[in-house]
């Protein structure tokens, strides 16, 4: 049963600690942002906790989601779309980390559910390293995990988003929450190839969708979440373990 922190009495963490000081903290870090016309504008944290509890296995415990990230790109023009910014996530991803301390934990892994959240988190990380030298942190990303859900991820458009891929997971996760009426009509494809500068979804997209949501299916969704739960719970369990090269 997976080991949600929300759920535990204080003394119930305190006696995991004791009885396992190197177990991991999962934070998962997702965004409430536009996702097109046919996925709700929570599908990031949704799989970033959806992730976070199916990888937790033995070796964690898995807070409650941080929801809002870094989306200041996604604008306004599109309804639903609540953003911080990087600095923002940055700053909110560091003070749940350092919580963790507080409470006895060695090791602490985002698991991010949002782009836009990759470079906020790796500063966070950079900065817990300076004040907690001893502890471990690092950030873990469903669509990077192995280069095989990578190719997977970006096979429709390599700057996606709510493309066939992530379409695909919510059909597998949360089939409910997907229009599918609106994700057969919702292609729009990848306008970045070349482009030098990074531009707000606006800039590229006409719907918010970045990809092909219309060759999205439920079996490929389950296909891709069975690669992706494995991977992730090879690295959480290798994060529970692992020492540092030069101790």
């Amino acid at each position: 049963m997976t080991a949600r922190w929300g759920e535990l009495s204080s003394a119930q963490l305190a006696d995991r600690i004791e009885a396992d000081p190197d177990c991991v903290a999962l934070i998962p870090v997702g965004a409430t942002e536009q996702h097109g016309p046919h996925l709700p504008v929570g599908t990031d944290t949704i799989v970033a906790t959806e992730l976070a509890e199916a990888a937790a296995g033995e070796w964690a415990v898995v807070l409650p989601a941080l929801a809002f990230g870094a989306s200041f790109f996604h604008g306004s023009k599109m309804a639903g779309t609540v953003a911080f910014s990087g600095e923002e996530t940055a700053a909110a991803a560091s003070l749940v980390a350092e919580a963790c301390v507080d409470s006895g934990f060695r090791r602490v892994l985002f698991v991010n559910g949002h782009v836009g959240n990759a470079a906020p988190l790796w500063i966070a990380c950079d900065g817990f390293r300076r004040t907690f030298g001893d502890r471990r942190i690092g950030v873990m990303q469903w669509w990077d995990l192995t280069p095989d859900i990578t190719r997977r991820a970006t096979e429709d458009a390599v700057d996606w988003h709510a493309n066939a891929a992530e379409t695909s997971l919510m059909l597998a996760l949360r089939p409910e929450l997907v229009d599918t009426d609106k994700m057969a009509t919702a292609d729009d494809p990848d306008r970045t190839e070349g482009a030098v500068f990074r531009y707000a979804v606006q800039h590229v997209s006409t719907n918010g969708v970045t990809g092909y949501p219309s060759r999205a299916t439920k079996s490929f969704g389950l296909e891709l979440w069975r690669d992706v739960v494995a991977a992730a719970r090879d690295t959480v369990e290798r994060a529970h373990d692992e020492r540092a090269p030069l101790g």
